[in-house]
């Protein structure tokens, strides 16, 4: 596994993906063996999840997990060294949670981009603390590879040159980011007011409206703010949005493959 003192002293290989010692790494990842009776590595992610979704990153610790699985903090360091490697684990299983089958079946790239699209968004917001992890680990686990190559082929079946492709992977995936991190957080946040989100919507953008000091500012804004609060459930409105910002998004890759199409046809007859 990947030490804490090692991750300080060679930063570009900190990861637990990529430690030298892989032979032994996978030993250690099964049950049976010498390990810990009753343990493996499969449960402590399992585990892990479980405790991440409900109190997020800073409650999780080697000593409470090892409570949760009732087992001492000793033993599981015969799986991991560090709770980062935990994290890298927890972070690559729950990429595991997208159906690649299901991307891969879907009807051109169109689909397959909005199938994908889809299933990250969801496990954003099923695990809001999945967002704060991304870039501060190297996320090159075996699920994550896997996602990402299934957008890179849709991205490279839009007839994109292999330059723009990093740039429109990019586009998708910062854009499906940011708004399963918000959506996830405002969940969290209704969760902790111990309120439902259509109530706690509801009730924040009241008490905005309604402080004079905005009155003025959100004079314009007035018209969004009645049809989003008629336009139904919070569940509906994240859920129209997201759709419609994919579809312009979807579209905007259609108009670049088509000018890089004209470009390309200029150069060539510039050339004859």
């Amino acid at each position: 596994m990947v030490r804490a003192a090692d991750r300080a002293k060679n930063p570009t290989r900190s990861s637990v993906w990529l430690e030298q010692d892989k032979e032994s790494r996978a030993a250690r990842g099964v049950s049976g063996g010498s390990g810990p009776a009753g343990l493996d590595r499969e449960r402590i992610v399992a585990a892990s999840i479980r405790m991440l979704d409900e109190d997020g990153l800073a409650k999780l610790s080697m000593r409470r997990l090892a409570t949760e699985l009732n087992v001492t903090a000793m033993s599981l360091y015969w799986y991991v060294d560090t709770k980062d490697d935990i994290i890298e684990y927890v972070i690559d299983s729950c990429y595991e949670e997208i159906d690649l089958a299901e991307i891969a079946a879907a009807d051109g790239w169109r689909e397959r981009i909005r199938v994908l699209a889809l299933a990250y968004r969801r496990m954003l917001v099923r695990h809001p603390w999945m967002s704060a992890c991304m870039g501060q680990y190297l996320n090159v686990g075996p699920n994550a590879i896997a996602v990402g190559n299934e957008m890179q082929r849709a991205i490279r079946d839009t007839g994109l040159p292999l330059s723009r492709v990093p740039s429109a992977m990019s586009a998708v995936f910062q854009f499906v980011y940011g708004y399963g991190t918000i959506e996830g957080q405002f969940g969290r946040v209704a969760e902790q007011a111990g309120m439902s989100q259509d109530d706690f919507y509801t009730d924040t953008i009241k008490a905005f409206r309604e402080e004079d000091q905005f009155k003025e500012a959100i004079e314009d804004m007035s018209c969004l703010l009645d049809e989003r609060l008629s336009h139904g459930t919070v569940e509906q409105i994240w859920d129209r949005d997201f759709l419609y910002a994919l579809d312009v998004l979807i579209a905007g890759i259609e108009v670049m493959v088509e000018r890089g199409r004209g470009e390309a046809a200029a150069e060539s007859a510039q050339r004859a």
